[in-house]
């Protein structure tokens, strides 16, 4: 499962680690990060900005018909993680994740050991797709039904937002939806299963009701803080706060 992936390099050599980007659900990198000036703000520290599409997304919709199974993404997402630090030269890369991203993000370091640090923005402790009845949501996608609940309306919106493809995110919902986010389910040594053991900085806007709990999982991680900025979950996002604090963190 290639995915589709821009480089942005810093003026002069680098200085440290590249930094992978992982958008949230239905936009794409250029939608979260580059609009928002994140490589901009990485390469100006030095380092290398990896800016990648989810399958589904963006440039990597294509993706999306290889199957969309979570361990089947992680698995993708660590191999551009391996890319990007083979193309660096480094040992190492940091990841800056958002929203799914960020829940995504959350096993990467079990998938590739080149992860060295994570910032995990706007993450959510529960899993909502799988709530989703996806037949229903292709229904209303398509016009020939009205949703029976918010979460369908809501989801239904986002997936039909102009320039998505609706059938391969609710594909990617789908293959989400069968191995759903448990973070605090427990490996036989006690330990939360998939939880990462690097140090990782949580960030979540004080405003957004989509990191509530949020306080859980970062009990789950023995090396990690938490930060709150302001906004709610699109306003934390491009908050100059989290940028600061994010590159401030994996320097």
């Amino acid at each position: 499962m290639p995915l589709s992936q821009q480089t942005f390099s810093p003026a002069g050599a680098s200085t440290g680690a590249p930094v992978v980007l992982i958008h949230g659900f239905a936009s794409s990198g250029d939608a979260d990060w580059v609009a928002a000036g994140w490589p901009d703000a990485v390469t100006a520290a030095g380092r290398t900005a990896v800016v990648i599409d989810l399958p589904g997304h963006g440039d990597s919709t294509a993706a999306i018909t290889e199957g969309a199974e979570t361990s089947a993404v992680v698995r993708a997402l660590g191999e551009a993680v391996d890319a990007a630090v083979a193309a660096s030269g480094a040992e190492h890369a940091d990841v800056v994740a958002y929203s799914l991203g960020a829940r995504l993000a959350w096993e990467l370091p079990a998938a590739s050991p080149r992860v060295r640090r994570l910032v995990l923005g706007g993450i959510s402790p529960f899993e909502p797709f799988a709530q989703l009845d996806t037949a229903e949501l292709r229904a209303v996608a398509a016009g020939s039904a009205e949703p029976t609940s918010p979460l369908v309306g809501m989801m239904a919106q986002m997936v039909t937002a102009p320039g998505n493809d609706s059938e391969a995110l609710i594909a990617l919902i789908d293959g989400l939806a069968s191995e759903p986010f448990l973070p605090g389910a427990q490996a036989d040594d006690a330990t939360p299963s998939g939880a990462p053991r690097v140090p990782t900085l949580f960030v979540a806007g004080s405003d957004d009701m989509m990191t509530g709990g949020i306080d859980g999982l970062v009990a789950l991680v023995p090396d990690s803080a938490l930060l709150r900025v302001p906004g709610d979950h699109r306003g934390a996002l491009t908050s100059p706060e989290f940028r600061a604090a994010a590159i401030a963190f994996l320097g």
